[in-house]
């Protein structure tokens, strides 16, 4: 590339507090820095389902699915068309992600919001421990009793 034809250049976009950001590998990096957030989901306007829930995993596949249960959050960037970070009126930042008719606004949470929604989040991640190891040995149980010579 030749000098002329550098200082013609584009220069990349640059997003500070408020914008539209469609390059999947930023909406990745700014959906990150999340942790506990409140979501709404809305399609046509209409709010389908809102709670709170902890943010863990971001990724991009399009073979795979944005999740959302048991206060559990999976964010696939591959989902959504493009992210709109904006502020309230409190200053306050927030991420709409948009596909055609559908909206997912995650707000964060902090505070005595973020420990409650984290230590009901660690109990359930504790419980689902606990069972996969029980269950896990009632396997080898099964297993062991399977070879009896009888």
């Amino acid at each position: 590339m030749s000098y002329h034809q550098s200082q013609h250049q584009i220069p990349a976009p640059c997003i500070i507090d408020a914008g539209i950001v469609i390059n999947k590998q930023d909406m990745g990096q700014l959906l990150t820095t999340l942790s506990c957030v409140q979501y709404i989901h809305t399609i046509d306007g209409t709010v389908q389902s809102e709670g709170k829930g902890c943010v863990l995993k971001v990724f991009a596949d399009p073979h795979r699915s944005t999740l959302i249960a048991n206060q559990a959050i999976y964010l696939n960037v591959q989902s959504f068309d493009y992210l709109q970070l904006s502020q309230s009126p409190t200053k306050e930042a927030y991420f709409d992600l948009i596909q055609d008719n559908r909206q997912l606004r995650l707000i964060p949470v902090f505070g005595s919001q973020q420990e409650e929604c984290t230590q009901h989040l660690n109990a359930d991640a504790l419980e689902a421990m606990v069972t996969q190891v029980l269950n896990a040995k009632w396997d080898v149980q099964i297993d062991e009793d399977d070879e009896c010579p009888f």
